[in-house]
Order: structure tokens, then sequence, then C-alpha cells
């Protein structure tokens, strides 16, 4: 089982930033691809906002390409998303989650899925 746990949302006004943090442990596992996931108000589904890989490949959404920055400390496995220029429609419920996660003992990766249980960013117009 891998625990994650975001921190770092809250309230900010339009065309300003927030940082959201989130910081992966377990007991079996020791490193992992991390990414963000939001959801909107309302909607069901969590779309996908940016992930970054072991390699350190970054992805990201077309809506916040050039907005956001997703960077990993890989020693602390912990991940961020540095938020700018921020927009009422990126008010939504953040999630960090990780889909492919990396055993130490063994030397091999798997494909188990696990979510934070989410940070709250309001941006106000």
């Amino acid at each position: 089982r891998v625990q994650l746990v975001e921190s770092g949302g809250g309230s900010a006004q339009a065309g300003g930033s927030l940082r959201l943090s989130c910081a992966a442990t377990s007991d079996t596992y020791c490193s992992y691809d991390l990414s963000w996931y939001r959801r909107i108000p309302g909607a069901e589904e969590r779309v996908f906002v940016a992930s970054i890989g072991h390699d350190g490949y970054i992805n990201y959404a077309d809506s916040v390409i050039g907005r956001f920055t997703m960077t990993r400390n890989k020693t602390a496995n912990t991940a961020s998303l540095m938020m700018t220029s921020l927009k009422s429609d990126d008010t939504a419920m953040y999630y960090c989650k990780t889909d492919r996660v990396y055993a130490c003992d063994s030397g091999s990766w798997s494909l188990f899925t696990f979510w934070g249980q989410g940070t709250q960013v309001t941006v106000s117009s």
C-alpha cells in the first residue's frame, strides 16, 4: 500500500499563485511515478493535470501548459505543483496519484493505483 498526502491548497485571487505538494510513503515501495488530477465542482471524473515519471519526463494538460510547473524530489519521494496565473476555472479538488510503483527489495516496477485524499484549490475572480 502507498499513502499519498497532499498539502498546500487554499484560496487565491485570479492571477495569483499556489503551490501544492504530495508526499508518498510506503513500507513496500521506494519510488513512484506521480501525477496530479483535479475534479471541478459538480463533476464526477478527475481530470489529468500533470505527471512526472521516475525518469523525470513531465507531461501537462493543455489547459495548464505555461502556467503550472511540476517538480519532484526523488530522494524524499515528494512532488510539487507550482500553479501560477491562476484562473477561476482552476477551482477544483486536486489529487495526487501514482499508478506505477517500484519495490527496491525486488528491483521491480508494478502497476498499482493509489490516490491521495485531495486538497481544495479555490480561485476567485
